[in-house]
């Protein structure tokens, strides 16, 4: 190193070594002198809230801050939503302002911390100033309380469109946007604003919820506009005789009409006004009813002359109402504003048409025929015969199918054009709609029986009955005891089965003048015969004795006969059906019959009804 720059090292070490010790003597100086005269006062600089302080005691500074510094009650603080506006004083928030503590707070300055840092606060209130804030105690349940009022007349719930049916009215009303007051984080700008000694406003935190629906005026209209008319469904091709159109009242359509919000794939929220697809498919269900039908095939005669067949009735196509898409046709009609719809049917033609031959159906003779007799059967007893009988004129049973005679038969009603006759019920012969009927089903199942046709379901009746055991002269023939059957449809049914490769058509004729009955049978032959025996009446049991009973109906000295007696028995009829010689199948028909007893009605006030019985040769 050269000797200048030796010279130059130690000018500066001797300039920082005294600059150090100047510095050193100047702090000491401070250090004894400047506390000493503020012993018990506070360092000149300090202020609070723009009091100056400087050289106050701690009494004194705390009664000129609280004789100057009145925020707490003079102050105003201000809160703000929209056109409501709120003001309270620092103290009604809970605000209180601590001038003693502020003092010492004041005082304090300059005397806390080591030697340099106090030196250094009392030359930076001096020459800089110290600028500290009033101590405060804020009571933060009284500020919440206040805020929570406030709340009060902020906060109003979320609430979605609705749509209300109130009759055929439709009332609409709109959403409302939800708001609600932060309370916590409007607390924290308050405390800010309060610790600033200053008059201000607080900007009140509120959030806005708003509904997933707020407007429903549209749908409102598409509601109103469904229930403003009638709905009115109408049958395509229906025939003139029969109802084509119905009506659904806008009541009803009201009780249907079903809100459905829905949400799309963005997540949005929809409203969608449609009838319930339940209540509509349950009113399509009962006009379903009077329009669905099954198909009907077309009924014939056979000419045994031109062995052709004559069309007696026209085929019938099948319908039935597409109920699911009815719906849908009603949903999308009614949308568009319109209240005119036609039912969706679809429609099944009959195995047999009106054009059908003899040839294609395997019709070209006679294959069984059968004819009973009911001599002394009354008028409304021979009007059940020909009323069900004309049920199975024409009438065509396909290859392989079981034949009901039930089901065929239908109602046996008085609209259907029966009378009151007597039949057999509860174990008694009583008075009936449709007493006769067991005529026809006797000489079907005797039809099928020499026919050779497999039986699937027969049930005899209760007692011998005369008129299935008259022969065409009128006389009784026993042996015909056992080949009867009754039919009390749903209960008691006749069934047979066409187990021939062809159809075969049934026709009856009822001859009133001969009092008979004829069942024939149509087809084509496959050469089946039928040999058959029975075992007569055994186990024969007489009748009880004649029963008396009183009538409202008669008067005095007034008797008839209600039911005549007949013996019990048990029959067991065999059939074997034969088929190129060899045996097709062989059954028995088992049949018991109860002994019935006679039973003569007399009229009140009668005194000897079984002598008057004699006289007039009843009931023996």
């Amino acid at each position: 190193m050269s000797n200048s720059s030796r010279t130059i090292l130690f000018r500066v070490l001797f300039a920082l070594v005294l600059g150090g010790a100047l510095y050193f003597l100047f702090l000491t100086f401070w250090a004894v002198t400047v506390p000493a005269r503020y012993a018990g006062r506070i360092f000149p600089g300090v202020t609070v809230a723009g009091v100056d302080l400087s050289g106050m005691s701690r009494e004194e500074a705390g009664q000129i801050l609280s004789q100057t510094l009145t925020y707490p009650y003079t102050g105003k603080v201000l809160f703000r939503d929209g056109k409501n506006v709120w003001v309270a004083s620092p103290a009604e928030l809970g605000m209180v302002f601590d001038a003693a503590a502020t003092a010492e707070s004041a005082y304090e300055v300059g005397r806390s911390g080591g030697v340099f840092t106090r030196l250094q606060m009392q030359w930076k209130a001096r020459h800089q100033g110290v600028a500290l804030p009033p101590v405060i105690i804020l009571d933060e349940r009284v500020a919440y309380r206040y805020l929570q009022t406030i709340a009060e007349d902020i906060d109003v719930p979320t609430i979605e469109a609705s749509l209300d049916i109130q009759g055929t009215e439709v009332i609409a009303e709109d959403g409302q946007i939800g708001r609600t007051l932060n309370v916590d984080l409007t607390l924290v700008s308050l405390t800010a604003r309060l610790r600033s000694f200053q008059d201000g406003e607080v900007a009140l935190v509120v959030e806005e919820k708003p509904p997933a629906l707020m407007d429903v005026h549209a749908q409102a209209e598409t509601a109103q506009a469904m229930l403003s008319a009638p709905l009115r469904l109408t049958l395509p091709n229906a025939d003139a005789a029969e109802q084509s159109e119905w009506e659904i009242s806008p009541e009803e359509l009201a009780e249907m009409l079903l809100v459905e919000k829905m949400q799309r794939d963005g997540g949005q929220v929809e409203v969608r006004v449609t009838l319930d697809e339940s209540a509509l498919s349950s009113r399509l269900s009962e006009i379903a009813e009077e329009v669905d039908r099954a198909p009907v095939n077309a009924r014939f005669l056979f000419d045994e002359e031109t062995h052709q067949l004559e069309l007696l009735q026209s085929a019938v196509t099948g319908r039935t109402v597409d109920i699911p898409a009815t719906v849908k046709a009603i949903q999308t009609r009614l949308a568009q504003g319109g209240h005119e719809v036609p039912l969706s049917v679809t429609y099944q033609d009959p195995e047999v048409g009106d054009t059908a031959t003899s040839g294609e159906l395997g019709i070209r003779e006679l294959v069984s025929e059968q004819t009973s007799y009911f001599y002394g059967s009354s008028v409304e007893r021979i009007q059940n015969i020909q009323a069900a009988a004309a049920r199975f004129n024409g009438l065509l049973v396909a290859p392989g199918e079981v034949f009901s005679m039930g089901e065929a038969l239908g109602d046996v009603s008085l609209d259907n054009g029966y009378a009151e006759a007597l039949i057999i019920y509860g174990g008694r012969t009583i008075k009936g709609v449709g007493g006769g009927v067991c005529q026809v089903s006797t000489t079907l199942f005797r039809t099928v029986f020499f026919g050779g046709y497999p039986v699937v379901e027969r049930h005899s009746h209760a007692y011998r009955v005369r008129y299935y055991e008259l022969t065409r002269s009128g006389s009784v023939d026993e042996s015909l005891a056992g080949l009867d059957a009754t039919v009390y449809f749903p209960l008691v049914d006749f069934k047979f089965r066409n187990d021939t490769p062809y159809w075969i058509l049934m026709e009856t004729e009822v001859n009133v003048a001969a009092r008979s009955i004829t069942w024939k049978f149509y087809s084509t032959s496959d050469g089946r015969s039928v040999d058959w025996h029975t075992s007569g009446l055994q186990n024969v049991t007489m009748p009880p004795q004649p029963l008396f009973q009183e009538s409202e109906e008669l008067g005095k000295d007034e008797i008839r006969q209600v039911d005549w007696a007949v013996e019990g028995a048990d029959v067991t009829v065999t059939r074997i059906v034969w088929k190129n010689g060899a045996i097709l199948y062989q059954d028995e028909f088992k049949t018991h019959y109860e002994p019935w007893q006679a039973v003569c009605e007399f009229g009140h006030g009668t005194k000897d009804p079984e002598k008057l019985a004699k006289k007039k040769n009843l009931c023996h």
